[in-house]
């Protein structure tokens, strides 16, 4: 493996902070949830076009009828991930709603289990009942806040278990072509999906204030492509574990912001709440053994 040109643990910071910011980016944007999923799509989609046809065309020709079909599929998932997970942000705080979104690995987990029939450890066992302890914890502290931010709870539990549609019915696909190729082709179906939600629903797609579109570019820029471009590159010289363990600080991240920018305050059960999700989701994706390995070298050192 090449020694990178920089510590891969720097794009890995900017990414987490990258991500977390897309919460603010919604809550600071006033179109409807649909509008704002359209074109956070479908700016991604005209940024990376020149690059995938200068490069990636060619790659088209390796996708089957199954994979377009998986990969339209996965695009619809990904499409009602967002709309659902805007939405919750109308009703619960950002805190809430990323951490909730932020139990993925544990969908997941489940996902694989019906369709591909992966064993289940007692560590995943204790994991998903310390992270539903911790779900459970922030849904009745954001009751007692009022009704409508446990609905935004439950919007954001679904929009989870939607991302977690998206990348068990793209995992296939995604072995056989590059990122950017495959990427490609779910966000131009995620995007198609939208402009017929927004059509339907009757939602505006414009004019907007100029601060709107702002919003909207930023939303493709940052969270999309930069935040998930440098997850990517870095996986080329840090495990999979040690991502998954980074994006926990996702929901940190964005509740710090959201607390600066909307005076979003928590209240104890949310906080307590939080921590016990991602200590949950932190036993089930961490790998102790390299861990304590890790600080075996480093007091070597």
């Amino acid at each position: 493996m090449n020694k990178p040109a920089i510590n891969p643990y720097i794009p890995i910071v900017i990414g987490v902070i990258s991500v977390s910011l897309s919460a603010i980016l919604v809550k600071l944007a006033s179109a409807d949830a649909g509008v704002i999923a359209f074109y956070r799509m479908l700016f991604s989609v005209v940024l990376m076009l020149p690059i995938f046809l200068w490069k990636y065309t060619g790659e088209i020709k390796l996708l089957s009828k199954k994979d377009w079909v998986f990969s339209a599929i996965a695009g619809v998932f990904l499409a009602f991930h967002f709309i659902l997970w805007f939405e919750s942000l109308n009703y619960t705080s950002v805190a809430s709603s990323t951490v909730l979104v932020t139990m993925q690995p544990l969908f997941a987990f489940v996902g694989t289990y019906f369709f591909f029939g992966e064993k289940i450890s007692l560590k995943t066992i204790i994991a998903a009942a310390i992270a539903i302890i911790g779900s459970v914890l922030i849904s009745w502290g954001d009751f007692r806040v009022s009704g409508t931010a446990l609905y935004g709870d439950i919007l954001a539990l679904i929009a989870c278990a939607l991302v977690t549609g998206y990348l068990l019915f793209g995992q296939d696909v995604r072995k056989r072509i590059s990122l950017v190729t495959y990427t490609m082709v779910v966000y131009m179906s995620s995007t198609v999906c939208l402009f017929f939600y927004v059509l339907v629903k009757g939602e505006s797609f414009g004019p907007y204030p100029s601060m709107e579109w702002v919003w909207f570019i930023l939303l493709a820029i940052i969270p999309n492509l930069l935040g998930h471009t440098l997850f990517n590159w870095s996986l080329k010289f840090v495990s999979t574990n040690v991502l998954s363990i980074a994006i926990l600080f996702e929901p940190i991240g964005a509740a710090i912001l959201a607390y600066f920018i909307f005076k979003e305050y928590l209240i104890a059960t949310q906080i307590v709440g939080g921590i016990v999700v991602l200590a949950g989701i932190l036993l089930f994706v961490a790998d102790f053994k390299k861990i304590k390995s890790f600080f075996r070298k480093t007091i070597d050192l």
